[in-house]
């Protein structure tokens, strides 16, 4: 018998919850005839169509590229956010993961700073609002430079390129017991710190970035790697040092925090 012939049937407990102030619970669904080459999404897609065809609402979930790029599809899978593959995000995940007649328990990522939408959608703008308060690098006037005429040592470009692969799925957070967006926010940091272009707004980037975490109810980091373990793109607690570092030398020779200590200096 080939892998495209053979099916399997397994439940889902799936966290249902129709909107954000609506109280949720877990409903038992069955898969019947999955293949082990469909996508887990595929299997849920099959899942919707019954419940349409039977007038049930839907499954609510997040998806879009369905090819581990967007990161939207933020669930968590028998407890792990986007599932037990590595390096993988939901919409990467095949049914070829489990066996016929296993239960698979669904459920939205957890953190007090994602409220859930519906269902298994929850809403990740606080990571956008994070990047709005200093993720990005200033162009106010003029044209771009040519980007090749900046040189920049080899080890530092890969550094930053790995750092600025981060799709902020959000994982990081549901995997980390205080729900820190410290991976995330290290990433971000960490992708303009090593890179010239990123010096000048160096020390308010840092500042901005990290008390929009606090205000958005983000916990601290107590240094679990969680969120390592789970990142889709393999972002390294490294990035969280970096973070540390350039908080703390922020802190000491901001510009915006000690003004008198600019002046002095051009004297």
């Amino acid at each position: 018998m080939t892998t495209q012939e053979t099916t399997m049937d397994v439940t889902l407990k799936v966290w249902r919850q129709k909107g954000p102030e609506e109280p949720g619970s877990f409903v038992t669904y069955e898969a019947k005839g999955c293949t082990p080459d469909m996508s887990f999404f595929e299997a849920l897609d099959v899942v919707n169509e019954g419940l349409v065809a039977k007038g049930e609402e839907a499954i609510a979930f997040d998806h879009d590229c369905r090819e581990g790029i967007c990161g939207t599809c933020c669930m968590t899978v028998n407890g792990q956010p986007h599932g037990p593959d590595q390096a993988a995000t939901g919409c990467q995940l095949h049914m070829r993961t489990y066996k016929n007649g296993d239960t698979i328990t669904l459920e939205p990522f957890r953190a007090r700073a994602f409220p859930v939408v519906k269902d298994l959608v929850v809403d990740r703008s606080a990571l956008d609002r994070v990047m709005a308060a200093g993720g990005f690098v200033s162009v106010n006037t003029g044209g771009a430079g040519e980007a090749n005429a900046i040189l920049i040592p080899k080890d530092k470009a890969e550094a930053a390129m790995d750092a600025a692969a981060c799709i902020g799925c959000g994982a990081c957070v549901a995997a980390c017991p205080n729900a820190s967006a410290m991976l995330f926010v290290s990433a971000k940091v960490s992708q303009f710190a090593l890179l010239p272009q990123g010096q000048p707004e160096r020390d308010r980037r840092v500042l901005a970035m990290q008390k929009q975490m606090d205000a958005e109810g983000f916990g601290n980091c107590s240094n679990e790697a969680e969120c390592e373990a789970v990142c889709p793109k393999e972002i390294k607690l490294t990035n969280i040092a970096r973070l540390n570092r350039e908080f703390i030398r922020a802190i000491f020779w901001s510009h915006e925090l000690h003004p008198r200590s600019e002046a002095e200096g051009q004297e």
